[in-house]
């Protein structure tokens, strides 16, 4: 197989772009939808990996370029595993994802007025598809599991970041360092089981 040298990130998310650059090794030529003027796709899929799968086969046939992407979302018990696949478009056309966290205490607190002093279980979920031209794919699936902090927290990451605890810290996503954030996030733990593509 020829090595990779040059990659199309399939997002037009920044947070989502910045870190998944940080993720690949520096050497490679990175491209995102953005230098070629390309909308995402609509996410049609039922799962992760089919709405990752659409957007890396989209994007790398747009341009013929190999395409890394990625779907993800939080997924939370109490809410029978909502937002989930929607996790982006609960943020709005304008991805205001303060807008989104007030939806997920609003759902939260219509099901346990109490919900401050208990344990919400939650897991961010990341499937990332790379593809390259004439269809070749591999699709791997990271997952963290940790819980619903009941206030936002910190200023680093994207997303639902700032309302995540991953087990074992005591921090949200968005207090943490961007590198401790990103050596054990979902986003990471998928990446890990593509890395061999990239060495």
């Amino acid at each position: 197989m020829k090595r990779i040298t040059a990659i199309l990130i399939g997002t037009n998310n920044k947070g989502k772009y910045k870190e998944i650059c940080e993720l690949l090794p520096s050497k490679i030529k990175k491209y995102s939808p953005r230098d070629f003027k390309i909308r995402s796709p609509n996410e049609t899929g039922k799962t992760f990996q089919e709405n990752s799968f659409i957007k890396a086969e989209f994007f790398s046939r747009k341009t013929n370029l190999i395409c890394l992407s990625d779907d993800s979302g939080l997924e939370i018990n109490l809410l029978k595993n909502k937002p989930g696949i929607y996790s982006a478009r609960w943020s709005g056309r304008k991805n205001n994802f303060n807008l989104a966290i007030k939806k997920i205490f609003g759902e939260i607190n219509n099901i346990n007025k109490n919900w401050y002093n208990k344990k919400i279980s939650a897991r961010f979920i990341c499937n990332m598809t790379l593809y390259w031209p004439g269809g070749k794919h591999y699709s791997m699936t990271g997952t963290v599991r940790g819980k619903v902090s009941p206030k936002k927290k910190g200023k680093n990451g994207f997303g639902y970041d700032p309302i995540f605890v991953p087990n074992g810290y005591k921090k949200t996503f968005s207090e943490m360092s961007p590198r401790l954030k990103m050596s054990i996030d979902h986003r990471f733990k998928a990446y890990l089981k593509l890395k061999k593509f990239f060495s």
